[in-house]
């Protein structure tokens, strides 16, 4: 039984896709990274403008990740990434700096994702340490199972062992690189509550050829009533 409520962030920096989402109420709010920010042709300055909007526009949560390579350097970015607001979440990557960055930041009261999860045991230690949320990344687990040849669980399976050994430690998998809506609703079906995806990926999930032909229909027949 799947007892945490499902739910969808976007993993944009393109304001204009990010703000639709938001408005139509289909996202709990907006992840970035530091590839995603380039991507989207911002820089470390757009930080605060870009939480200040998707904070207007009623993101629940907004993921920034910080950045330095060593502790110290994590925790002194952090702290700028914290300041933007209280709906803001710091992600740290799962390096042995990043888990100890982390855990300063949870025993300080922040909320915090690690990120770039690829293996149950940093699952087990982020939840030992408390964060709230763990992101491994399907697209690339599959991507790294197929260059190696790796015969052993799949990508899909190891996540879904991450999520379990969460169980009750109130951390949770927020899944990553996902690249279709049928890798969200599989990685449902094993257990796993919180999916972020681009935005051509959500868009898709509120889609079916058959639903659109539906729609028109009903309103060809309320035309005939008069409507």
């Amino acid at each position: 039984m799947i007892a945490i409520a499902p739910r969808l962030y976007v993993d944009s920096a393109d304001t204009d896709r990010v703000s639709r989402l938001l408005a139509a109420g289909v996202v709990h709010g907006v992840t970035t990274n530091p590839t995603i920010l380039e991507r989207g042709g911002r820089t470390a300055a757009d930080i605060p403008e870009l939480y200040a909007r998707w904070e207007s526009e009623g993101a629940q949560e907004i993921f920034f990740q910080t950045w330095g390579g060593d502790t110290a350097s994590f925790l002194r970015n952090a702290e700028g990434i914290r300041a933007l607001g209280d709906r803001v979440v710091v992600k740290v990557p799962a390096t042995a700096d990043g888990f100890a960055a982390a855990s300063a930041l949870v025993r300080d009261g922040a909320t915090v994702l690690v990120t770039a999860v690829y293996s149950v045991a940093q699952a087990l230690v982020s939840a030992s340490i408390g964060v709230r949320y763990i992101a491994p990344y399907l697209g690339r687990m599959r991507d790294a199972a197929a260059e190696t040849g790796f015969s052993g669980p799949g990508a899909e399976d190891v996540i879904a062992r991450m999520q379990e050994v969460c169980v009750g430690s109130g951390t949770d998998v927020l899944a990553a690189s996902l690249r279709s809506p049928e890798d969200i609703v599989g990685l449902r079906m094993l257990g796993v509550p919180y999916f972020t995806a681009a935005p051509d990926v959500i868009e898709r999930m509120l889609l079916h050829d058959v639903s659109d032909r539906s729609a028109v229909e009903f309103d060809a027949a309320m035309g005939r009533l008069g409507a």
